[in-house]
């Protein structure tokens, strides 16, 4: 079956007939791939594609793209190509699904990407796979750049749900520097958060340049934020832990629970983007490492 799936094209220039047959094909072929495959799978070669758009040399996103959420990657892939990162946060993110969004980047909309994955779980309710063997679950960054020195660490409590950080070595703005991403632990878990931060605090504060990214559970004067606020500063001017000013939610029940903190690098310009694609905004800034 998979050979005629292949080459069912070339019957489709023999007749009225044959025409007939080549459906016949592609339903089979339908039933073969299954409901599991990417939205446009079987004529992936014949779709449209994209005019090639660079990254952003400057820019860094993060984004808790939300599982299990019935969301398209063709979708989420066209989000973030529409602000063309070079370095992307992901959290809430299953192997397989990180796997697709890299490929219709490149497919569709030229942008090529490394990735690296932090704390993975199994977990079969939220990225499904074999009972025996379910779908990786965590974190992912994502690279235009080569990243190095990788490093995984889980907090010793991960609340309701195991959770970590991971952190790599990449370029941004053509400067090398720290990146960190995080997932904090649920809502109502303030204690575990703020040991969850002293844990995080205290790799970033090895590092006199660093981008902190991720969904922190915390709006921005929770007492838990505390350490990371006395070691870095988020790119929107107006959230601080006393903040007077509009701080801009990131979320769809208007709160703010997603940074990008920066230590010994200036923003240059931030922007908040609600999407259907996830109950999380869409987050990404500009700075400047000079």
């Amino acid at each position: 079956m998979p050979w005629v799936c292949m080459h069912s094209g070339e019957a489709m220039v023999l007749g009225r007939g044959t025409y007939l047959l080549a459906g016949a094909v592609i339903a089979a072929c339908m039933v073969a791939i299954g409901p599991s495959a990417p939205r446009g799978a079987l004529f992936a070669g014949s779709l449209p594609v994209e005019a090639v758009k660079d990254v952003v040399p400057n820019r860094v996103m993060t984004w808790n793209i939300c599982n299990p959420c019935e969301v398209s990657n063709v979708d989420r892939a066209a989000e973030i190509a529409t602000y063309a990162p070079q370095v992307i946060g992901l959290q809430e993110a299953c192997v397989r699904d990180v796997e697709s969004i890299r490929d219709y980047l490149k497919s569709r909309h030229g942008l090529v990407y490394h990735v690296k994955y932090g704390s993975v779980l199994r977990n079969w309710g939220r990225c499904g796979g074999a009972l025996w063997s379910p779908g990786g679950y965590g974190q992912a960054v994502l690279s235009a750049a080569p990243m190095t020195d990788h490093v995984t660490v889980e907090y010793p409590d991960g609340g309701s749900e195991d959770r970590g950080y991971m952190a790599v070595t990449t370029t941004v703005d053509g400067r090398s520097v720290r990146v960190f991403n995080t997932h904090f632990a649920e809502r109502r878990q303030e204690a575990v958060r703020a040991d969850q931060a002293g844990v995080l605090a205290a790799a970033v504060a090895r590092h006199d340049r660093a981008i902190v990214l991720g969904d922190f559970n915390a709006v921005p004067n929770a007492p838990e934020l505390t350490r990371m606020w006395a070691l870095a500063t988020d790119t929107d001017p107006q959230c601080r832990p006393s903040a007077i000013g509009d701080c801009k939610t990131t979320t769809d029940w208007q709160s703010k629970f997603d940074y990008v903190f920066l230590r010994g690098i200036v923003p240059v310009e931030h922007r908040v983007h609600p999407t259907a694609s996830s109950d999380h905004h869409l987050l990404h800034t500009d700075v400047d490492m000079t």
